[in-house]
This record gives structure tokens, sequence and C-alpha cells, in this order.
């Protein structure tokens, strides 16, 4: 499920002369909103300086810019935290020894989680079943005759202090960010009977404005709500803050119950994870994936397997393990569903009929790993689950790779030797032509029940010549076949098929390739013909010359 939010807003410049108050809402495409969320923001000049509108304006206008523009591996705090530092020494470069200077208060909604960035006086309340909580501080002075003087705001100090305050979203809750025109004339007790008395959000924004104005504030007066009607789900972000919070289950036993999953057997137990068999309530089937708990103080393990959960679910679809949502877990691990037929490993070679049905799905799935940014690094046979259905399915994701996202270790080498890229042993960056020649050696595989350069053994350092042809093999394939192949699984990467899509289409077109391709020249089909007549050519017109010499 997605996050649904309902906001309104409301500004009045009442007695003043000009509103130095801004407001800010960005509601960003779906996939931008899944990953940095949905803005909103409340800016309140300040008038003293030189120009309160301006830096209002200005600083609003470049949170909602550069925020969407951050590196995904950014946090949400730690990206306003480092635009907020940059907008500080902006103020204080703009105002020629009179630095602008501007309150803000910044909110982030994302999933299933907020973030708060706050520095001056304006306000963010928190409402919820007809209770109202303040959210943020006052950055004002406490001595008498001082509450309204700044302590903290952007461009007041070279070094800029801003609070932050995370935590969880709750369905029907509201959050209401108001300037100081607006709280500090009408008190807690008034703007909780206001947000009673009017369900209607931009009843409520407007209400609260004229209201505070009609009280008597001398100050320009904005109100933003933002009303939280469906939480969405977690995403990467939420999931990795909960770390601290999801202890390793340990090892599990028959029958034993945990976050009300019944376990069954262990499937496959391996130094890198676990995998149970587990039953929901209704008895349907899933696999629950967990770490030994050898591994559970070595760094970045329990990240690596949560990503690995967050990319499948990126990659929902038939061609790969649905993932469920496991909203009541309280232990580290993540669950996929079961489904009934195998693995691809140790498969004997196919009958072309069955490979060629093998081989469009796999570069499917292939095509839209790839769409997504995202490698998988470890496609081998082992790791191709057919249905029983015919449906393919591309599994374990533990070696999967976002550019921007992922880091390998120093040295890192990750799949599984055989199915490694010539460039990946050199030390090439990970790439989807990568990808390409791993489902070009498993294909082959499939196909022929060998490898095309032969076995890869661990710590092996091989060297790449010229692929067998799989005819040696298989006499029975097309020659366009046979090329597709060669293509695939070339040592020079600029020689592989460029994309999934591009390999996809050849291979559809089958055998009507033969018809559409232009003739080869007698020199690519008959090599040694054509020279040795070129030699002879030149020996008799040589031999001519020197008659015609000897004559003169």
């Amino acid at each position: 499920m997605n996050l649904r939010l309902s906001f309104a807003q409301a500004s009045a410049t009442g007695p003043r002369e000009e509103n130095q108050d801004a407001l800010r809402l960005v509601t960003p495409a779906p996939e931008l909103a899944a990953s940095k969320g949905y803005l909103f923001a409340l800016a309140d000049g300040v008038s003293q300086c030189a120009d309160g509108g301006l830096a209002a304006r200005a600083s609003l206008q470049a949170l909602a810019l550069d925020y969407y523009a951050t590196p995904a591996t950014w946090g949400v705090a730690q990206a306003l935290d480092k635009l907020l530092l940059a907008q500080n020494r902006w103020l204080r470069a703009q105002g020629n020894g009179q630095p602008l200077l501007t309150t803000l208060s910044a909110l982030v909604l994302r999933g299933r989680r907020f973030t708060l960035a706050h520095v001056g006086d304006c306000r963010v309340y928190r409402w919820q079943a007809g209770r109202l909580q303040c959210l943020s501080e006052d950055h004002v002075w406490d001595q008498p005759g001082m509450q309204h003087v700044l302590k903290r705001a952007l461009g007041l100090d070279q070094h800029l202090l801003v609070d932050y305050r995370e935590g969880e979203l709750n369905e029907g809750e509201r959050f209401v960010l108001l300037s100081d025109g607006v709280w500090a004339c009408l008190g807690d007790q008034r703007i909780q009977t206001i947000l009673r008395e009017h369900p209607d959000l931009q009843e409520a924004a407007d209400t609260l404005v004229a209201t505070a104005h009609h009280a008597g504030s001398q100050d320009n007066a904005s109100a933003l709500l933002v009303q939280v009607d469906a939480v969405g789900a977690a995403n990467l972000g939420d999931t990795l803050a909960q770390l601290q919070h999801w202890p390793l289950p340990g090892a599990l036993r028959e029958g034993q119950l945990i976050d009300g999953w019944q376990v069954g057997s262990l499937l496959a137990h391996s130094r890198q994870a676990l995998l149970y068999r587990v039953q929901d309530s209704q008895g349907q089937p899933w696999l629950l994936k967990t770490l030994p708990q050898a591994r559970d103080q070595e760094p970045g393990a329990a990240q690596a397997l949560l990503l690995e959960e967050w990319f499948l679910r990126r990659l929902a679809g038939r061609h790969f393990p649905e993932v469920h949502p496991a909203g009541q877990r309280q232990h580290l691990y993540y669950l996929m569903r079961e489904y009934p037929g195998l693995t691809l490993a140790g498969h004997p070679p196919m009958p072309l009929a069955q490979w060629l049905e093998v081989a469009r799905q796999l570069l499917q799935a292939v095509g839209v790993l790839h769409r997504r940014n995202l490698l998988h690094r470890d496609i081998k046979p082992d790791n191709l689950h057919l249905g029983s259905d015919g449906q393919l399915r591309l599994l374990d994701f533990g070696l999967a790779y976002c550019p921007g996202l992922s880091e390998d270790p120093p040295n890192a080498l990750p799949g599984t030797p055989s199915f490694i890229a010539p460039e990946a042993f050199e030390g090439a960056p990970p790439g989807p032509r990568q990808d390409l020649y791993a489902a070009g050696v498993t294909l082959y595989r499939l196909l022929t029940g060998h490898y095309p350069y032969g076995e890869v053994e661990a710590f092996q350092r091989p060297r790449f010549g010229v692929p067998i042809n799989p005819a040696r093999y298989r006499p029975d394939l097309p020659e366009w076949l046979q090329r597709n192949l060669l293509q695939a699984v070339a040592a020079e990467p600029a020689q592989r098929f460029e994309t999934a899509e591009q390999w996809l289409l050849l291979l559809e077109r089958g055998d009507r390739q033969e018809s559409v391709e232009r003739p080869r020249p007698l020199l690519e089909r008959e090599p040694l013909k054509v020279w040795r007549t070129i030699a002879l050519l030149a020996l008799a017109l040589n031999l001519l010359l020197l008659l015609v010499l000897l004559k003169h």
C-alpha cells in the first residue's frame, strides 16, 4: 500500500506591509515519493534583517529542489542537515554584512515514518484522537522581555544547529505547521478546538489564520496541515531504521512459533544464510530467510539481508518470488512465497523447445532487473526456479547490486567463478553486460551440459580465448542459435549483447534471421579458397610480366 495524504495551506499578511512567511508542499511522482518521501515546509523570515521574505522563500526553494537530488544512500535527516547547512552559509554571504535570517520547519513523510527538521520559532504539532502534541521547541531566549528574540535561525550563526525528530506514522493523524503569528496568539487550547470543530483541512487552515488576526495578531499568519489517510509500506530507509530493534531469531526448531509463523523444516544452511519452510495462520507455505548466529556481529551483514528484501520488493512481478509484508516482524529475517517446482541445478541438457521458453523468460527477468537499476551478479541454474506451472523465477538476491547504494568490500569478486564475466576478474566495476554474460553461460550449460570456456574453479585465474561452439555438444542446433550463444558469452564485453531486450528480440525471431540476414561474402564463407586463388593469380601475373621483360 502507498502512503496517502491530504493537505491544505493558508497564509495572510495581516497588518504588516509584506508577507514574509513562505510555505512549500512537494508531492513528487510515486517512485520518487517512495524513495525520498513528501516534503512540507514553513519558513518565517525575520523582519529585522535585510530581507526576511527573500530569506524564507529562497530557503524553501533551495530545499525543495535540492532535497530530491540527494543520493539514495543518504537518510532523510542526513540529507536535510547537509542542505540546511549549505543554505545557512548562503544566507550569511548574501546580506553584505547583514545576513538574511529565517526560521524554518520541514517535515518529510515517507513510507511509515516521519522526519522533522526544525530551527527557530515556527511550531509543528501532531494532532490525533483529539489530543494535540507539540513536536518542536521554540528557539528563543526565555528571559523576561526576550521571548520573541531568536537564539537559533538560518543565517544567524556560522555554526547552525538544527533539531531533528523521527517517528512512526499513524493513520488518521494530522501534522500542523504554524508560524508564530498563529500559535503565539491562539495558544494550544484554541488551536485544538479549531482542529476538532473543522474536520475539513482547508477550512481548518483558513480558520486558524483568520482567527489569529481576529484575535489581534500583528504578524503574518500561516498554517500548513497534513493528514495521513493511509500509512505506506515500509521502504528501505524505514527498514534499516529498525535494525537496532530486530535481533536474530537464532536456530529455529520444527513446530516452533516465531512472530506468529509456524516453523517447518530447515531447507538450506550455509555460512551466509539459513532458509526455513514456515506456514502462516492459514497454513500457506512461505520461506523464511535469516542469518546464522555466527554473523550476528559481522559488519554490514544485517543491512545486506534487508537490502536483499528491499530489492525483491522493487522487482515485484511474475519472474521473482513474492515477498510477504511481515508487518508484525520482531526479528531479523524476511519472508518469500514458496512455489511448487524445482531449481535448474544439475538439470540435464534441455530439449530445444523447452530451452527456448526458459531462455525467453530468463531474458525477460533480466530486462526487468536492469530497468530497475539492479544487477543480480549470481545468475546460474541453481538460482533459477522452474515452477510446476511453467513459470521461471530468478532467486537469491544476496549478491545483488544497486549503483549508488551497494558497496563491495575491497578485492571482492562476487558470484560463482564459472559464471563470472572475464572483465570482472580484471577488476572492472559491475555492469549489465556481466549479468548478460552469466545468463549466456547459464543458457549454454542448460542446452549442452558444458561450460563455454570449461569449468572455472574457486581462486583460479582463468584465461579466456575462443568459446567452444555449442554445436560440438548439440549438433542439432541451428546456426543462428549458435551465433546467439557465442555472442552472449564473448570474452570481450563490447562484442556481447548490449541489453537483455536486444538478445530477446533475436531469440524470438529465431530461424527468420537466416532469411533476413545479408548473404555472407565469399571471404567469410571460404577464406582459404579465396586467399589461395588470390595467391595463384598474383603468381601468374608476375610470370607474365617476367616474360614480357625478357622479350624486350
